[in-house]
């Protein structure tokens, strides 16, 4: 528990003011020691900042601050510095709250002036702090003299101009304070005294502190615009085409990347609610795999023509802010930030410092963006308030105690020395006193490495409630998650190597039965190396040497259901993994869905078929024998065994078996020996039961015994609901009523895999909502772009419901709106990762059917257009092209620099693109919208030189 939740249940439960702040008393007197007065008093006074997000203008919420105030437990000046602060965040330019926290500053000034702790300003507070807070003060007059006109307009401008007044007030002597930080300020007030309306005595206050400014900058403010003009000549002439007013604020792009690794969320437009995806976290391009994460960073480097400094602010910023928009997913955003995040840093430092075509500052760019990260408490404020109500404990314990998560994250920037513990010290000076967790105190005490701790816990005799408290103590200690993956990798490869299949299958089960363990793993390696592992294994183990083939055959099924789990979380769609020059194939899992007929089979397959029938089938069998597992190879077992079913059902139809013998062969498959090859059985009996509906009831009775058996796997449930969800669906239709409607439907629907579509009651209006589907995500892509918010969009998801040409077609729809509302830049960052990320290998080259299949008839139809769309199309026709074949060259360069090899991730070659581009410009004499792109992207030298076909078709 946190202040911030103390405050939150408080609120909501009625608490009055005064009862509350004895309440915060109480909770921080129990707190170790760590923090100073005035960290507590800022954490005190965003605990009520934060929940304006969520209660514009609460009189309530008003009650609080201003009893904490009078208390003294939260003096003024603290209030003023994190009010100001949080106003910064779009979520908290609410009129009515901005005016309430307005008037709480100014009313305690007026009335208690001689009070030092109720000043709004310390006296002893240096100069450089001082005009920190006088440049929020300003952003803050800048935000609601931009607020639409509302009730409270005329008061919030009158209040707030007044505060920025006092303010001013403060800034005596400014020679201690830096040139940078008096050219940002001097920036600031000569663009809002230009801009915006203020009454006399705001106006005469703004220009003398511009004065004041000027007088410290003197010559070096020449110096300033003179780099400023350099700037700007650089972009006419083409340096970095992404380049824009908002270029170095831009959260779009890596706020995109880190979707497109960590977890995405999906609106499902029937349950109206959001559906988690892994998304890429597992492939390629995916989190745990560091080269494809550092390719991708390497890329969006270049491209974006960056400077270090912002290049780690945004990607460090764009990280807390998908983390603030996901409190159900909040978790593995911490984990994927705190745990992950810095050693993806790490390496990109790594691979760039050895490039010396890209020389600069990296260590000290780092610091500075983390500083600058740092200067946005509302984003940290709003983490560590997302993570209180999404991922928190309702009681503190020694194992829960609260940590800050933002100090969590420097620790561990310090272990990997991207920095000192000297600028830790600056940005959180209680992280030296920050006491190690639990879990790693008991790994101190051991003597052991974490490694070795590690080995020690993982025991065949663990139990399951054992292993789930265990993993989630490792799970909220983020700084263990790398050293686990590897861990697990390691003891992976080395028990398959080993052939010791008991162990394995310990390790497989707790992987597939606890989520969070996959999580972890998959944030931190490569999946498909487990998935590699696993499947070799698979291939190679032969049962006919082994002593007890009963207990070895099951547990080799834990691997199987490893297997068949992880491929469908993770959303493989590849049928090969390859690893060290070997490729294994996936084929056999696919194959288990099948019924084949009996006269089909191999000959091999036939032999085993006859047997197992026998077994398990005939009355006068005495069981499964020792000799049919050692004869039998798994892959054979997992593809016969839907066929199996199929033809006893069919025998029992026909009275050639008994239903009591057809039952007691279908109850060998509730137990560990078999239930592992039950994915298939199910999912064939299903898609029986949906041609056939009432009238197969052995079908259904059958299906009910496996599903309600309190032995089924929990991944074949997973694995199989939405086959059986729907078959619950059609069998309830028109009233019909079976045994089958006692599946408890609920714990279903829970466990439902994530890697399944949500499953649509009407067939009929399925084409529809499909439809309806990614043109939702593609408009709700720019509303999040244009709340300033980090955002999502699941490319082969919607692929998955559309042609790719409609995709395209609907995304350019979009692209052009937000073109006439003047969002070029979120048009060009958004149409770039549409169609310069890599994608999965089902997925077809966007690239290249953008440029070659969709264009064409887009540039038609813009010849058609009126003058003024027209105008506007080809400005986003140059946009885009000059983005994504510039995004697409750079892709190439980093996959050199980072993999050393030319592969082209996209389908085609930027060159060859670009090549068939301008010829197919340059042919269309009569376009005059073909005509003006080529002439504009001539124009741009820097396009020119990475592309200089352009040039031969003016």
């Amino acid at each position: 528990m946190s202040l911030a939740e103390v405050t939150r249940n408080c609120f909501q439960c009625g608490v009055a003011p005064s009862k509350w702040i004895s309440l915060c008393k109480l909770f921080i007197s129990k707190l170790p020691p760590i923090d100073s007065p005035e960290t507590v008093a800022s954490h005190l006074s965003n605990s009520v900042l934060v929940l304006y997000r969520s209660y514009p203008g609460n009189p309530g919420l008003k009650e609080y601050l201003e009893c904490a105030i009078e208390d003294g437990i939260l003096p003024l000046f603290t209030f003023v510095s994190t009010f100001l602060q949080a106003a910064r965040s779009p979520e908290l330019d609410t009129p009515i709250t901005l005016d309430h926290l307005c008037q709480i500053a100014l009313e305690v000034q007026k009335r208690s002036d001689s009070q030092v702790a109720n000043s709004l300003v310390p006296y002893s507070e240096s100069q450089i702090v001082i005009l920190g807070t006088i440049q929020d003060g300003l952003a803050l007059l800048r935000t609601v003299h931009t607020l639409p006109i509302s009730q409270h307009h005329n008061e919030l401008a009158s209040r707030t101009e007044e505060l920025v007044r006092h303010l001013l007030c403060f800034a005596s002597d400014i020679s201690q304070v830096s040139v940078a930080q008096a050219c940002v300020s001097f920036a600031d007030v000569n663009d809002l005294l230009n801009n915006f309306r203020f009454n006399l005595e705001t106006r005469q206050m703004l220009e003398s502190f511009s004065m004041l400014l000027g007088l410290l900058i003197g010559d070096d403010a020449k110096v300033a615009r003179e780099a400023q003009m350099m700037q700007s000549l650089q972009l006419a002439l083409g340096k970095g085409d992404t380049g824009g007013p908002a270029s170095d604020t831009d959260v779009i792009t890596l706020g995109l990347v880190h979707h497109y690794l960590v977890v995405i969320l999906c609106i499902d437009i029937l349950l109206r609610s959001q559906v988690s995806k892994i998304s890429h976290r597992a492939h390629e391009f995916g989190a745990g795999n560091t080269l494809g994460v550092v390719t991708l960073l390497v890329y969006i480097f270049r491209w974006s023509s960056w400077t270090p400094t912002v290049f780690y602010t945004q990607l460090i910023l764009s990280a807390l802010i998908g983390l603030t928009q996901h409190p159900t997913d909040c978790t593995i955003w911490k984990a994927f930030i705190v745990g992950r995040l810095p050693n993806l840093i790490s390496a990109f430092e790594a691979i760039v410092s050895a490039d010396h075509a890209m020389v600069s500052d990296w260590r000290g760019g780092f610091r500075s963006g983390l500083i600058s990260v740092f200067q946005r408490p509302d984003i940290i404020i709003q983490c560590d308030h997302t993570l209180s109500e999404g991922g928190g404990s309702n009681m503190i314990t020694e194992e829960n105690m609260p940590s800050s998560f933002t100090r969590e994250l420097l620790q561990q920037f310090v272990k990997l020395e991207l920095i000192d513990k000297v600028l830790g010290a600056q940005l959180d000076p209680s992280i030296s006193k920050e006491n190690m967790s639990k879990l790693s105190s008991d790994t101190h005490d051991t003597s052991m490495d974490f490694s070795l701790y590690l080995e020690s816990r993982l025991t065949p005799d663990m139990a399951r409630n054992d292993a789930q408290s265990w993993l989630d103590r490792i799970w909220r200690d983020a700084g263990t998650h790398t050293t686990f993956a590897n861990f697990v990798l390691k003891k992976f490869s080395s028990l398959v190597t080993a052939v010791d299949v008991e162990s394995l299958s310990q390790l497989c089960k707790l992987l597939y039965t606890h989520a969070i363990a996959l999580d972890i793993v998959a944030l931190h390696v490569k999946i498909s190396d487990l998935l590699f592992h696993a499947l070799l294994f698979l291939d190679s183990y032969d049962c006919e040497t082994i002593g007890d083939p009963q207990t070895a055959v099951s547990h080799l099924g834990d691997v199987v259901l490893f297997v068949q789990y992880t491929l469908a979380r993770f959303q493989f769609d590849t049928t090969t993994f390859t690893k060290d020059g070997r490729s294994i194939s996936t084929a056999f899992l696919k194959s288990a869905f099948t019924v084949y007929p009996v006269e089909n089979l191999p000959p091999n397959e036939l032999l085993s078929f006859n047997g197992w029938f026998k077994a398990i089938f005939d009355s006068s069998s005495e069981g499964i024998e020792d000799t049919i597992l050692r004869s039998t190879q798994p892959k054979i077992l997992l593809r016969i065994s839907a066929t199996l079913f199929s033809q006893a059902i069919k025998a029992a139809s026909t009275q050639k078996i008994d239903k009591d013998v057809l039952f007691n062969g279908v109850s060998y498959f509730t137990g560990p020996l078999l239930n592992w090859t039950l994915v298939g059985v199910i999912k064939a009996l299903s898609q029986e039961i949906l041609l056939k509906g009432l009238s197969a009831p052995i079908h259904i009775e059958i299906l009910q015994t496996l599903v309600l058996s309190s032995s089924c796997p929990q991944p074949v449930l997973a694995l199989c609901s939405p086959q059986i969800l729907r078959l619950l669906s059609e069998l309830g239709k028109d009233g019909a009523k079976t045994s089958m409607i006692d599946v408890d439907q609920v714990t279903l629907s829970e466990i439902q895999t994530i890697t399944a579509e949500p499953f649509l009651d009407d067939p009929k209006s399925r084409v529809q909502i499909w439809q309806q589907d990614p043109q939702k995500a593609l408009q709700n892509v720019f509303l999040q772009a244009r709340s300033h918010k980090t955002p999502v969009l699941d490319v082969e998801r919607c692929l998955r419901m559309i042609p790719v040409t409609k995709f395209l077609q609907m995304m350019w729809m979009d692209l052009f709106e937000s073109a006439k509302l003047g969002e070029m830049e979120s048009c060009k960052r958004i149409a770039t990762f549409v169609l310069t990320m890599p994608r999965c290998s089902n997925v077809p080259p966007l690239l290249p059917i953008f440029i070659h299949l969709v264009l064409p008839s887009l540039i038609a139809a813009a010849d058609r257009q009126q003058p003024q769309d027209q105008n506007i199309s080809v400005e986003l026709f140059v946009a885009v092209i000059s983005c994504v074949l510039s995004a697409a060259l750079h892709l190439e360069w980093a996959m050199v620099t980072v993999y050393g090899n030319d592969r082209v991730p996209l389908g085609q070659a930027s060159s060859a693109v670009a090549r068939r581009l301008a010829a197919d410009l340059g042919s269309k004499r009569r376009s005059p919208t073909s005509q003006n792109i080529v002439q504009r992207l001539v124009a741009s030298q820097s396009f020119t030189a990475n592309f200089p076909m352009f040039i031969a078709e003016l």
